[in-house]
């Protein structure tokens, strides 16, 4: 099942099942409109793509920091282990490739991070936009360098922001 929400940087597209949320990524420019037949009612939707729609809203209007959905992600087990790994990147802050493969008990392996970072299903939740080139450059967002930079503004802007946030 699906849902969409517009965000300010394009529509998001948020898939899954009870079991948990598989997708989470920004529509293409050639899908620019929402399928038709697939839009939901929020209400109608399993548990964990309603909360992703919640959570995704609220990261949006600066309530949010953390995200607590329950995912179903499919991949080998090093990009599992690579996006559990991104998910420890504090909110309003950034890692490099290398830090992340070190992280993740390869480190050498920083390119090989970088193709799991690309095969992320799940953008924001699992926050791939927070790494950068060791160098602090923007690279590599399937999504467009211009979206990493907006997010990486959005979170920065907000990193310090009041106890009304939800962790």
């Amino acid at each position: 099942m699906k849902l969409y929400y517009p965000s300010p940087i394009g529509i998001i597209e948020l898939e899954g099942d009870e079991k948990g949320l598989r997708n989470c990524s920004f529509v293409k420019k050639k899908k620019d409109r929402m399928e038709p037949g697939v839009r939901l009612t929020a209400q109608s939707a399993p548990e964990p793509l309603r909360e992703a729609l919640e959570q995704i809203d609220d990261y949006f209007k600066d309530q949010r920091q953390e995200f607590s959905v329950r995912l179903n992600l499919k991949g080998t087990e090093f990009q599992k282990k690579v996006w559990r790994c991104l998910q420890e990147i504090p909110f309003g802050q950034t890692s490099s490739y290398r830090a992340i493969a070190e992280a993740c008990g390869h480190p050498g392996a920083f390119r090989a991070v970088g193709g799991a970072n690309h095969q992320n299903p799940v953008v924001i939740i699992v926050p791939c936009h927070r790494v950068i080139g060791s160098d602090g450059s923007l690279v590599g967002f399937g999504a467009g360098l211009w979206r990493k930079k907006w997010l990486l503004e959005h979170e920065h802007k907000r990193s310090s922001s009041s106890s009304q946030i939800k962790k």
